[in-house]
């Protein structure tokens, strides 16, 4: 018996590219040292990935998870294959 813990084979992840996001700095776990140039290389990491996810829901859960900040909002493009 096969079992699938991620996503089975036949089902392709979609790929994306975020091309403007607004992280939610104001949360209770907030660090005030942390800088502008901080946040833009944040947002400049996300622009320079492309991101593999199920859906919209999956890919901000994606960015949240790799950036350790939740997604206020956010803008991307579909990258057909």
């Amino acid at each position: 018996m096969v079992r699938y813990f991620l996503s089975p084979p036949c089902l392709k992840l979609m790929q994306f590219q975020v091309t403007d996001i607004a992280f939610d700095f104001s949360d209770d776990a907030y660090d005030e040292s942390i800088t502008d140039e901080y946040k833009e290389e944040l947002r400049e990491g996300v622009f320079g990935t492309v991101w593999e996810a199920d859906d919209e829901d999956d890919l901000v859960e994606e960015i949240t998870c790799a950036t350790g900040w939740c997604i206020k909002s956010i803008d991307y493009r579909h990258i057909l294959n």
